[in-house]
This record gives structure tokens, sequence and C-alpha cells, in this order.
């Protein structure tokens, strides 16, 4: 069963994935281009889901709009797991007082909601999608380290490490070849439930006007900008809202055949 959601996760994202490597060269038509005689125009064989409210296809702009959330999930993922990893197995490994000022320090911002946190940060360094990655990555690595770090201290006293050591095995070869690949499971996992957080996140901020700006955009700021024309044209919001559904419904499937 596994092996079948992770064939079927893979086969959303790689769809996904090719719509935005596509849209980097050719889409339907230009994500930009208005036009007065196109105002929320339902969908229909040549716009297949609709256009908005300046008479932009929505399609076009949903294949541009994917490449920049996956974009921002990313590199949002990376800094959070690439900073928590190395935290994480160094408190782990060494433990000490240093472990437990880091991890009080780590406590202290999980202790945050996580949205008011992403605000903060976004209020200082300002809006964009750069900025956006930033917070959201400085907001993920809390998570990834104590994960990390659980890991590390379960694996480190196991047999093989403590044979390692005793073979006078240097202590970063230790780290990096013997624990590093064995938190990997634990680590994919976390990774796709991050990067269907940093979706969520994303989507959120840019909702609330201070994620991606204009003239970029993203499925969180496509939704924004329908919210006034639910009700007279839903498919400008829904389209983009049913293909945020479909990603996190992919990255959840790879995540899922990863588990213990």
């Amino acid at each position: 069963m596994k092996k079948i959601y992770l064939r079927i996760g893979i086969a959303i994202i790689s769809i996904l994935l090719l719509l935005a490597i596509v849209s980097i060269f050719w889409t339907p038509y230009s994500p930009t281009k208005m036009s007065g005689s196109l105002k929320n125009a339902a969908p229909s064989l040549e716009h297949i889901c609709g256009c908005d409210n300046f008479g932009r296809d929505v399609f076009s702009r949903i294949m541009s709009g994917i490449g920049i959330t996956f974009l921002i999930a990313f590199c949002t993922v990376f800094i959070g797991a690439f900073v928590g990893c190395v935290i994480g197995l160094l408190t782990g490994f060494y433990g000490g007082i240093i472990d437990e000022i880091i991890m009080r320090i780590n406590d202290l911002l999980l202790s945050f909601p996580s949205v008011l946190l992403a605000l903060v940060i976004i209020s200082v360094l300002g809006k964009g999608k750069y900025k956006i990655i930033i917070a959201l990555g400085i907001l993920f690595i809390p998570s990834f380290a104590r994960m990390i770090r659980a890991e590390t201290i379960r694996i480190k006293k196991l047999g093989f490490i403590e044979s390692a050591r005793a073979m006078g095995i240097p202590t970063w070869k230790i780290i990096f070849k013997h624990v590093f690949p064995n938190v990997i499971p634990k680590l994919v996992t976390n990774i796709t439930i991050g990067f269907n957080n940093a979706v969520i996140a994303e989507a959120s901020m840019s909702y609330l006007g201070l994620g991606v700006q204009p003239p970029d955009q993203s499925l969180g700021r496509m939704i924004s900008e329908a919210q006034s024309y639910l009700f007279v044209a839903p498919w400008i919001a829904v389209m983009p809202g049913i293909v945020i559904i479909i990603m996190i419904v992919g990255f959840s499937l790879i995540g899922e055949s990863f588990e213990e």
C-alpha cells in the first residue's frame, strides 16, 4: 500500500512540477494580459478555468503560480531542514549545557503561534516572496531541530554507534556517516509535512497581502485577489484552491509512504 501511495504522490507532484516548468517557456495565454471582454468569463473550451476580474486567463496564472509556490515551499523547507539538521545532530550527539540552552530557545520559538511569529518577522523584513522565504525558513528550523535531536539521541545509544566509538572513528564521521543516514526516513517524512505547511503558510500570508506581491502571482495571491468575486465568479478562487489541495495531497501521500 505504501508503494502505491508513493507512486500516486510522485505522479501528482511530477505533473504539477511539469506545469510549473512549462510555464517558464509557455502558457496558453499571457498570465498578465487583460481583456475587458473576458472579465469574469466562465470556464469554457478556450479558457478551461475561466478568466478573472481583469480578463486574465486563470489556468495560465495557475501554471505560473504553481512555480512560485513550489519555489517558496522548496526554499523554506531547505532552510528549515538544513539548519535544523545541523542543530539537531550536534546538540543530540554532544548534549551538555549548549544543548540545554539551544533547546530552551527552540521551545520558546515553538511556544509562539506560528502565524503570529511569521507576521512579526515579515513586519521586520518587509513584504515579497524572498522575504517570506526567509521568514518561513526561520519558522521551520525549531521543528526540524527537535525531531533530528530526538532521533540522534535514540540512535547514538545503539550498539553500532558504541562500537564505532570504541574503534576510534572520528566523531564527525560517526555523526554524518552513521547517525545521519539513520535519521533520513524521519527527515523525509518531516520534509513532506514541511512542504504542506509551507504551501499553506504561503497561501495564508499572501491571502493577508503580506506574501507574494504583484506582478508575481502565487496560488495564495490568486485566492486573495479573488475574495471579492466569490459570488460573481467563484472559479477565480476555486481553481487555485483545488490545485493547493491537490499539491498537499501529493506531498502527504509521499510522506505517508515513508512512515514506519
